[in-house]
Parts: C-alpha cells; structure tokens; sequence
C-alpha cells in the first residue's frame, strides 16, 4: 500500500522539477513510510511513497519497464498477479522482479486500457509511455483506493492519492466549493463526484483517465460497473454453496502477504465471517484484534472475545475511552476534507491497534452494501412493496396526510410507527431513500445558510445526484436501485474513504475480501429474498454462515462502531458548539446563518431536539476548513 503523486503537462513538455514531485508526496509520507522514489522527464514527473508487503526488497517504484518508455506508480495490491504472470510469461514477456507492479507494466503493454479488466484487487496507478506521450490514470472497481487529481491554469494535470498532496502545489488554488459543501451536510462526508476544493476531482470507481500530450483534458471512461437488471438461478443450498465459494476464494486470494498479515474482528457478522474463512486457510491461528468501549452500552468485545476463541485465534482486545474526541485534529489532518462520520475515531484506534502487530489487516467492509444488510435496505424494501399497492396519486395523499398528522404513529406495524417513514411513502421511492440516508435535510440546511449562501447554490439539490443514480441504475427493482446507489456513492465516499485513511494514517494495509469483484457481481444478481427475507437483511449469507457462526453472532441486532456524540455536546463539547454561531470559520465565512447555527446548539444542550449529528459535521466542517483555507 502507498501514496502515488504526479504531474503532467498536456500542451508543452515543459521541465518537471524533482523537488516539486517530491513535495507532493511528502505530507502523504503515513501512506509508504519504507521508501519513496521520483521520476522525471520533458512535461512528467511521477512520485511514490512506499509501503512494502509484496516482494519486500524489490519492485521500486516508480518502475520503469526495461526500455525506459513505459514508468509507473502504482498504489495498491492485484491479488491475482501470480496468474497473470504466467499469461504474460507465456506471451513473452520477462519480469525482473517478483511482485505485482511489474505485472502492471506488462500488461499495459500487452492489453492497453483494457489490463484494468484483468486485474482483481484493490488500485489506483500512473503510467506514462513515452511511445505516444500519454498518462494513464485508473482506479480499482468500487473506489477502495483513492485519486485525486486537477488541472492548472498553465494547463498541467497534477494527481495524487490525497486532496494534501494535490494542496501542496503552489499553483492550485484553494477555493471553496459551495455544491460540496452542501453535500457534505447533506450526507456527512463529501461524496465522489465533486471535492472540497474548486476544481479537483476524484477518478470515479471503475473509471481511468487516459491523457495524452497535444490534446485537451479528456473525460473519464467507466470500465466496470455493477448490474443488478439479471437474476441468477438455483436452489438456496446451491446459492449457499457458491456463494461460500467466493467468499473463500476471496479471502484466500487476500492472504498473500511478505509481511505479518491479520484481520480486524467486531464480533458482527461479516468480520466474524472473514476470520473464520482464514482460519480455514491458515496453518497458525489468525492474529486478530478488536476495540472495546469503557461504556457497556457501547461494548461488542464480548462478542469479538467468542469468535476468538471460537477459531483459536491469536487475539488482542483494547479498551478505550467512549469520549475519544481528542482525536479530531489527527483525524482531520488525515481526511482533508470534512468527514463526519464519527465511527472514523474507533476506526483508527483499532487500526492503531493491529498495526503493533501486523502490517496487513482483513475487514469485513463491503458485505451490507452486497447483500443488502443495512437496516435501511431493510425498510426501503418493505416501503417499496407498500407503494407498488397504492395508485401514486392516493399514496402521495394518504400517507403525506399521515405524516403530518402523526408525529408518531405507535398503533402502526413497525415500518409505519415513523413519522419519517410516513413522508417517505408519500414519496417516489428514490427520493425517500436519498431522505432516509442523509444527516442534515434540505429544510435544515435551508435554514442553516445565509441568503449569500442560498444565491450562490441557487437552488442546488444535494439529493439529486443520489436520484439520478437511483433512476438511471441497471437494476429491477428499488432494493437493487438502493443497493446501486450505495455502492456508487456511500461505499467509496463514505466507508472505503474512512478505512483508507484511518488504515494509512498508521501506515497500515486493509484489505476488504467482501468486495472481491466476483463476489459484488454474484451478490447483484441474487433474487430479493436470497437478500432480505423476514424484516432480516443479508438473508443468504447468514443462512450459508450458519455451519460457522452461532446464532447470538448472526441474527443479534447490527450495531457497529457507536459514539455517543449527542451526550458529548450537552457535556464536555458544549462550549464548542456554542462557539460555532460565534467565532468559527463558518460565521466568518457569511455563508451560515447565525442566528441558526446559535438556536441549533441551545436547543441540543438543552434537551429540546437531538442535532447532534448537524452539530458534529459542524464542528469537523470548522476544523476542515480551517486547514485547508484559513
């Protein structure tokens, strides 16, 4: 795992300075703290820093091939270069080296832009060839490593794998972006398709980027996708057979590592599934590891201590504090832009944890987004059979009716006790969804803003982007929509990005087996009751995991990482959210209302509504803006 950072000049081949690639990569220094290296020639520059696990002593980079004409930087793992070695051996091509970067070059050469295609892993790389003069830039299928990248007033490319490695380049300028700030409050981090900062962008998922000198700056071309408009057939034990299947392989193919190698475990299903998986794999016991929480109600390492000892594995639990907030400016120097997903400090405490031990830790992330096992995959499912009974006309009535009437509707089955659920009814089904996944709602952030902000977004909608994705799916039904977004959307912006950096900030290397690409495309075509079944998500899964897991593990309520941000702000974080409406950035900023910022704290502290969730992206907004502007 490492940092990659490069520059790229599309009209003249004006000289690349060394030292300017290397100040790129250095403030990325957590992400290949082993060994770093630069390249230079007329209009490039490509820089690296490494983190070494595969082929320990060898394959520098950036790598050049044995011609000198092809140079590259690559940031990831491909799991399946062993096999593409031979291919390419056979085809007649000599490897120098014993890892899989050489394997990148190679097949570069022997397939184009179509060797994204070959490869499974995790990735984000750099090539440049001489022979045409062009860069090519590409990401792995669900966006588990991250490119950033933008294009200068002198008409020069620079990329790399963090927002502060493109920050550190005098010539990008550091302007705000109002549409992103605005999605960033909609969904409490900053999602894939726009940035914090005018004028960069991420490389979307299963995209590469192919420039080429004496040309404009071209589009981004989809490689991969995922479709969910097919269905696979069989009985539920031949489903439960091969889905068991891929989720070994994946985790085989994951285990390959030069380095100490083991696996984070909650005590949920999915990282309780990937330790049993290795357990069957691995000839010594599995290291694992698991944070517990000085607060009972928050604690799981109950459940992570039985699957330990379950599978005899090498296990190391630590307790940390529940008010951990001290962490906020090392979490917001490792995430650039604003990230208000509070689970991120557990996160990096028990990455900090496994890296005492070991420098590649497995996780279970990617297995709700695949088989359907968040909560709300759950109710958006049941709410999609609701609205397919009614005419649109008599529902939007009935149920807008409802909504606004009850508050709270105690009479009601579950799926209908909430207000919330009510008004989503009323909706189509991509706009309840884009509701039910956001943090702070359009009414809200409407009232948030100042009337300087409301002009300058002009009737911007957040939710939009969510409902494009939503409608424009290759999918059958609302659960496969859903479960699209999510996966375009949620999972690179929100849970791949958290892991990535709370990983790299301890320099160490997570890899998620459950979002092996044969695996996500299985898990699309399964009928909807092979997902949920019985108010129960991930029904497949769980079924085939019950020759591995008891039944306390499978079927318990989901909790995952919780942090108790509402009692923090009517305790030991009151003053700061205070504060918020009075001296931060944002008031200065005139694109808040002050008057909002100050009635949305008092009525949290005292007791009236619970806005701890606006107050804490609030508080990481401050602080994110902060370092990059101010």
């Amino acid at each position: 795992m490492c940092g990659i950072a490069g520059i790229f000049h599309l009209q003249t081949a004006k000289p690349v300075d060394p030292k300017r690639i290397r100040s790129m990569c250095d403030p990325m220094v957590h992400r290949g703290p082993d060994g770093s290296g630069v390249w230079t020639d007329a209009g490039v520059g490509l820089g690296h820093r490494r983190l070494s696990i595969i082929d320990v002593e060898g394959s520098p980079q950036p790598m050049q091939s044995s011609d000198g004409k092809r140079v590259l930087s690559f940031n990831g793992e491909i799991y399946n270069y062993q096999k593409l070695r031979l291919i390419l051996q056979n085809a007649g091509y000599e490897f120098l080296t014993d890892g899989d970067s050489e394997v990148i070059l190679h097949g570069w050469d022997h397939w184009g832009a179509e060797c994204v295609k070959h490869f499974q892993g995790m990735f984000a790389f750099a090539i440049y060839d001489a022979r045409d003069k062009s860069l090519f830039l590409a990401r792995d299928r669900l966006g588990v490593k991250p490119l950033h990248f933008a294009q200068l007033s002198d008409g020069s490319v620079i990329f790399a794998s963090e927002l502060k490695g493109l920050l550190a380049h005098p010539a990008l300028r550091r302007e705000l972006n109002l549409f992103a700030l605005d999605d960033y409050l909609a969904f409490g981090y900053v999602p894939d398709h726009t940035s914090i900062v005018t004028g960069v962008q991420k490389l979307a998922a299963g995209h590469y980027l192919l420039l080429k000198q004496g040309k404009p700056l071209s589009k981004p071309i989809q490689w991969w996708d995922i479709d969910f408009s097919d269905r696979v057939s069989g009985s539920e034990a031949e489903l439960q057979e091969e889905l068991l299947r891929l989720m070994g392989e994946a985790v085989k193919s994951r285990m390959v590592s030069d380095v100490p190698l083991g696996a984070f475990l909650s005590g949920g299903v999915d990282s309780s599934a990937v330790v049993a998986l290795m357990s069957e794999q691995s000839k010594s016991p599995v290291k694992t590891c698991s944070i517990g929480f000085n607060e009972a109600k928050l604690d799981e390492s109950g459940y992570a201590d039985q699957i330990a000892h379950r599978f005899l594995t090498d296990h190391r639990t630590r307790t940390v504090a529940a008010d951990d907030y001290a962490l906020l400016d090392r979490l917001t120097d490792l995430y650039d832009e604003p990230f208000a997903d509070a689970s991120a400090l557990p996160t990096y405490r028990v990455c900090e944890l496994a890296r005492e031990n070991v420098t590649v830790a497995l996780s279970g992330d990617g297995a709700d987004e695949a088989m359907a096992g968040y909560r709300r995959h759950v109710f958006h499912h049941g709410e999609e059979r609701v609205r397919s009974l009614f005419p649109t006309v008599l529902r939007r009535k009935l149920f807008g009716t409802l909504g606004e009437i009850y508050p709270k509707a105690d009479w009601a089955p579950r799926p209908l006790r909430a207000k919330t659920t009510l008004l989503s009814l009323a909706r189509e089904g991509h706009q309840g969804y884009a509701e039910a996944v956001g943090v702070t709602s359009p009414d809200i952030r409407q009232r948030l803003y100042s009337a300087k902000m409301l002009r300058s977004i002009d009737g911007y909608s957040s939710e939009a982007h969510m409902h494009d994705l939503m409608q424009n799916a290759p999918a059958r039904s609302g659960l496969d929509q859903a479960q699209y977004a999510d996966m375009k959307m949620w999972l690179p912006g929100d849970i791949l990005t958290k892991v990535d950096r709370a990983s790299m900030g301890v320099s160490l290397e997570a890899r998620e087996p459950l979002l092996d690409h044969h695996l996500i495309e299985f898990a699309a075509k399964l009928p909807e009751n092979m997902r949920v079944r019985r108010g129960q998500g991930k029904y497949l899964m769980k079924r085939s995991l019950e020759k591995y897991l008891p039944e306390d593990i499978l079927y318990r309520p989901k909790m995952g990482f919780v942090t108790p941000i509402a009692n923090w702000f009517r305790g030991p974080l009151a003053d700061t959210a205070r504060n918020i409406s009075s001296s931060s950035i944002l008031q200065q900023s005139g694109y808040f209302d002050a008057d909002m910022l100050s009635k949305l704290a008092d009525d949290h502290i005292a007791g009236k509504s619970d806005n701890s969730r606006t107050l804490w992206q609030l508080v990481i907004l401050e602080k994110s803006l902060t370092k990059i502007f101010a």
